[in-house]
């Protein structure tokens, strides 16, 4: 099937709509989603947006641009948080004014609480930053942007799933997709493609991420030979339900939740005695694995707890619903009077797909774009969090830098004939789904999947070293070697998930390499990458963004500036 349109937006979560609603009144756009879109992992975010809003005290874009390059420990690029915070401000407002649904002070002001990492003066205290939509703030925004997509004539293609981007003669010309529901390939052809295709947790056995985040559009980009940007880079959010995953919202100790140890000690006083609780996510999350090797673990299990019940009922059931309500469910514990079993869970990754602060695709140390191609979330890294994300920032990202890329996209798409489609534009989609439709080893793919997210969580997850990743390293060509040997059962053409998730799989493979080889070569402790062989930060040697590039050789690595405007690396203190 062919489908012509100015743009393709690939993804439906908050970027791509976002994207797709300022794309809509200059272009004609089509968005291409692995999932119905307001199921998209957007919905998945709990807490809130930051904004410097100061509807409750005093604040200012400018600490919110501090907190965010001292939380990202000076990988951030600073032009880039500069836009950032800058314009978190208005896009709050624009949400608002299409109706999104936030919270209320008694003033009726959008209500703020404070979030981990967020401070007045410049990290004096915690300032109240997150604007929020009682626990649901994602799932309000996708709605909410939705309704508006909906509106503004945007055309949907549901349930397809990502196989190729479309370059020729140096220019983006569409992308190719699978129809879950006929098996069908259908080539879009476009002027502009941007990619919002969300993150890639599920590579990690303990993960927050839903089962559709396996790193699509990255591993289609990286097959293209488009490198990935800091991928050994990855967050582990504090609170995930124990074994599950499931996340616990930063929200809950923005409210005043408190974690403890078997002891029932408030262990946060010894690791960030000033912002205790509410310190940034890498620290937290090393802090309460320092706590399980020293054996203050609950039972000696390897989790500590989230205590809530000094908030009460009604404020766990007015401003935290939803994490009242998972606590419920999964675990059956009432919040309001017992303990929370948690353990840090893979989150977020601060890598993807290079872009400058336009959301345009740069393949290069000299940040040379790609015609017509974009990026924006969590798929992208224009390098707004660094080295560690902070709470909030993540919508701020998507919703910032969604709108910038589809703002440039339709100036491109005004200004820019077609690209010829190659000839054969689908012949590589065919040849990967022909691949992936004759695989008759011996191997199950569910035993590959769990192999690759049990010896990532064992040997590349919150601390590394050099030979735990080096052996990881042995582990990925085990499972690479072994992939190749899969069988898969279901040769059917309509909705074949196993087709689906075997495609998916070897993207993760790709992914999870970038990942170890760029943490193998970073000898240094920066953010969410910490190596216990080099527990220092090194500005000397590692100030610096990994470019990773996929080469028949294998991973190559390539380095590029940190760009620093404000504010000069300084020792990361809280």
């Amino acid at each position: 099937m062919y489908q012509r349109y100015d743009a393709v937006i690939v993804g439906a979560g908050g970027a791509g709509l976002m994207a797709a609603l300022n794309l809509s009144a200059q272009a004609r756009v089509a968005v291409v989603s692995k999932l119905y879109p307001v199921r998209s992992h957007t919905g998945a975010a709990q807490g809130g947006i930051g904004a410097a809003l100061g509807n409750l005290e005093e604040d200012h874009w400018e600490w919110h641009m501090f907190d965010t390059v001292k939380g990202g420990d000076y990988l951030a690029d600073q032009d880039a948080v500069e836009i950032l915070c800058r314009e978190a401000i208005e896009t709050v407002y624009e949400l608002e004014h299409w109706g999104l649904p936030f919270s209320r002070t008694p003033e009726g002001k959008i209500a703020q609480r404070p979030f981990g990492g967020h401070t007045r003066d410049y990290g004096k205290a915690p300032v109240r930053r997150s604007c929020y939509a009682a626990d649901r703030t994602g799932h309000m925004i996708l709605q909410t942007l939705y309704q508006q997509c909906i509106k503004n004539e945007v055309h949907f293609y549901d349930e397809f799933h990502l196989l190729d981007l479309l370059i020729e003669n140096g220019r983006t010309a569409g992308v190719v997709a699978m129809s879950l529901a006929t098996g069908e390939l259908y080539t879009f052809h476009a002027k502009a493609v941007l990619f919002a295709t969300g993150g890639c947790g599920r590579i990690y056995r303990v993960s927050s991420n839903a089962l559709a985040l396996t790193g699509d559009g990255m591993a289609v980009a990286l097959r293209r030979g488009i490198p990935l940007e800091d991928m050994e880079f990855f967050q582990f959010h504090p609170t995930g339900i124990y074994k599950l995953g499931i996340l616990l919202s930063e929200a809950a100790r923005g409210e005043g939740g408190i974690l403890r140890n078997k002891d029932g000690e408030r262990f946060m006083e010894r690791y960030a005695p000033s912002l205790l609780d509410l310190a940034p996510r890498d620290m937290v999350s090393r802090a309460i694995y320092r706590e399980l090797e020293e054996g203050r673990g609950i039972g000696g299990k390897d989790y500590v707890h989230l205590d809530l019940r000094q908030l009460g009922r009604e404020v766990l059931d007015t401003k935290l619903p939803d994490i009242t309500d998972f606590v419920r469910t999964y675990m059956g514990i009432e919040p309001a009077t017992e303990l929370i079993p948690i353990q840090p869970t893979a989150h977020y990754a601060m890598g993807g797909i290079p872009t400058d602060v336009e959301g345009r695709v740069v393949v290069d140390e000299k940040n040379t774009p790609l015609p017509g191609f974009y990026a924006a979330g969590e798929c992208a890294c224009v390098s707004v969090h660094g080295a560690n994300r902070l709470g909030t920032n993540s919508l701020v990202d998507i919703l910032v830098f969604g709108r910038r890329g589809a703002r440039h996209a339709a100036k491109f798409v005004r200004e820019n004939d077609w690209a010829p489609l190659p000839a054969k534009a689908d012949e590589r989609a065919q040849q990967l789904v022909a691949e992936r439709m004759g695989a008759q080893g011996d191997e199950h793919q569910g035993t590959i999947r769990d192999l690759l997210r049990d010896e990532m969580m064992a040997k590349a997850s919150v601390f590394r070293d050099a030979s735990r990743l080096a052996l990881m390293r042995e582990k990925l060509r085990e499972t690479r070697a072994r992939y190749s040997e899969i069988k898969l059962e279901d040769r059917g053409a309509r909705y074949n998930t196993e087709l689906l998730e075997l495609i998916e799989l070897g993207g993760m493979i790709d992914i999870a390499e970038t990942l170890v080889e760029g943490a193998l070569a970073r000898q240094e402790s920066r953010g969410a990458h910490s190596r216990e062989d080099f527990p220092k930060r090194n500005d000397a040697q590692w100030l610096k963004h990994s470019l990773a590039y996929k080469t028949p050789e294998g991973i190559q690595l390539r380095y590029k500036p940190v760009t620093i405007t404000k504010f000069e690396p300084k020792e990361r203190k809280y």
